[in-house]
């Protein structure tokens, strides 16, 4: 069974960084589709970044493009979402998810696992 854990959230000042993991057991992520997501209050959840093929291949939301990164750590079974540059509008409950094909989608409903999600606030 797949398992993914999501940490790293909290609060942070705009302008500030934060660093998100996600922690995947059960299957490897190295030759499958990770994906970042997020969904803040009253809205519906929308696409982050997701990396897919051991890195080979990275998409990003047009939002977040330039400020965020994600990356992977086949030795840690591992997903990271690095952000900086943070804004009060990236404030929302970020969810790892995991898709079995190889490429990219950023729609939630072709992802197959999802982690529990961790709350990230940008407030001054």
């Amino acid at each position: 069974q797949v398992q993914l854990v999501e940490s790293g959230g909290g609060l942070v000042q705009p302008g500030g960084s934060l660093r998100l993991s996600c922690a995947v057991s059960g299957r490897t992520v190295s030759s499958r589709t990770m994906g970042w997501f997020r969904q803040a209050p009253g809205k519906e959840r929308e696409f982050v970044a997701a990396i897919a093929r051991s890195g080979a291949s990275t998409f990003y939301a047009d939002s977040v493009k330039g400020r965020f990164t994600i990356s992977g750590d086949n030795a840690k079974n591992t997903v990271y979402l690095q952000m900086n540059s943070l804004k009060p509008e990236d404030t929302a409950v970020y969810y790892c998810a995991r898709r079995s094909a190889l490429v990219i989608s950023t729609s939630p409903a072709f992802y197959d696992n999802w982690g529990q999600g961790t709350q990230v606030t940008v407030s001054s």
